[in-house]
């Protein structure tokens, strides 16, 4: 058996999931509301486009891609885009959170400072 499950060599995308079931249990709000979303994210990233040609007017299920079209690989994210990503959803609380106190929601701004801090931890962890 190889020392292969150490937290630091695994694969981001299965450390985020796994914070994510452990904050669900402590019932960590901050945790889960910054790494729910970033998997989503991660998700959608992985979404096949709709190939060029196709009339964008078709109804779905006439489209060869979508609905009933579970035959359709998704696209696989390197490392390094799954990295990319979760640093665009950092960046993204933090300029929200700059948004916020300059509204004079400061209580709102820290959440989502806290939830980029959050995503910034596994990021180091990656590194």
């Amino acid at each position: 058996m190889t020392s292969e499950s150490s937290s630091t060599e695994a694969p981001l995308r299965p450390r985020l999931r796994a914070a994510l079931t452990v904050a669900m249990k402590a019932r960590d709000r901050v945790a889960v509301g910054a790494l729910r979303p970033t998997l989503a994210a991660l998700d959608n990233a992985e979404a096949v486009e709709r190939p060029e040609g196709i009339d964008r007017h078709l109804a779905v299920e006439l489209i060869p891609i979508g609905a009933g079209a579970a035959e359709v690989p998704r696209r696989e994210l390197t490392e390094e885009q799954i990295v990319d990503v979760v640093r665009a959803e950092a960046a993204e609380r933090i300029e929200a959170a700059e948004t916020y106190e300059r509204a004079g929601q400061s209580e709102r701004a820290e959440r989502l400072r806290a939830e980029a801090e959050v995503l910034h931890s596994h990021l180091t962890d990656a590194a």
